[in-house]
């Protein structure tokens, strides 16, 4: 039960975690100047991990009818009836509170904050069933996790913040377009809706507008922050990855196409990197 239980939250497989925690770990820096306090970014990963996790199980939760038939899917715990639903709603409601418990160590900003995140996070798995961008829902969820640390630290929501948190949405998608590649055909047979399914033949060119689009805000951002050399070396370095990235999916082969997707968390890294060398390094 514990096992099928943590499996159901996907802590088996953290990319999802990193991939919320890297940029958030960007914005902490430069709400902190360089220099957050310890705790708040030991509770914000903290955060980042429980409503990941309790993302995951709602998402298995919504998907419980459908995921049998993706072959990627087909061994998740509801799925095979290793778990029923009430344990999804069970442990969906756990992880909430927890997360609930932890904002509360914040301000009122940040609270209100955690509850419009809670509420895009609770309804991205829903979407797929009634539009075709369900990616961006989740591009939205996952960069509150970038307005909240300006606010906790008691710098309202600046330009930079919403720089960061626009260039996030587009990464996010980008990344989540190849993710549905991957699954492309089976979401296909069975109805469900992507953003791989609505760019269609065209959705490599629309991964690199959303990757270009990524880079242009972080550089405005790096700009308007005097982030200089270093953060600049790291905008290089991520546009090289995703270079790589469409050599992956240039034939959109689904194996591929998925490692394109996991390959994001050098992205993530090297962002994370950019912004902490720039403040510690920096002249």
């Amino acid at each position: 039960m514990i096992d099928a239980l943590w499996r159901l939250m996907r802590a088996d497989r953290p990319i999802g975690t990193l991939l919320l925690a890297w940029p958030m770990l960007a914005a902490l820096l430069i709400a902190g100047e360089g220099n957050p306090p310890l705790k708040v970014v030991v509770l914000f990963l903290l955060g980042a991990f429980v409503m990941r996790s309790a993302g995951c199980v709602i998402n298995d939760f919504a998907d419980r009818a459908i995921d049998g038939h993706v072959t990627r899917t087909k061994t998740r715990p509801l799925a095979t009836g290793e778990l029923q639903s009430w344990h999804a709603l069970a442990l969906f409601i756990a992880l909430l509170v927890i997360a609930f418990v932890i904002v509360l160590q914040f301000n009122k900003a940040t609270i209100l904050l955690s509850f419009a995140a809670a509420g895009v996070a609770t309804l991205y798995p829903f979407c797929k069933r009634f539009t075709q961008l369900p990616q961006v829902v989740l591009g939205i969820a996952f960069s509150f996790g970038i307005l909240m640390p300006f606010t906790a630290l008691d710098q309202g929501l600046p330009l930079s913040a919403w720089l960061l948190f626009a260039a996030n949405i587009c990464w996010t998608v980008a990344y989540d377009t190849e993710y549905a590649m991957a699954d492309r055909e089976d979401d296909l047979k069975i109805g469900v809706k992507s953003t791989a399914i609505l760019f269609s033949g065209y959705d490599r060119i629309a991964i690199a507008v959303l990757q270009i689009a990524t880079l242009g805000l972080l550089f405005w951002l790096g700009h308007l922050l005097q982030l200089g050399v270093l953060f600049t070396a790291g905008l290089i370095i991520i546009a090289l990855l995703f270079a790589w990235q469409h050599r992956l999916i240039w034939y959109r082969e689904p194996s591929k196409c998925f490692h394109a997707f996991l390959h994001n968390n050098h992205v993530g890294w090297v962002l994370a990197a950019a912004v902490a060398a720039s403040y510690w390094y920096g002249s």
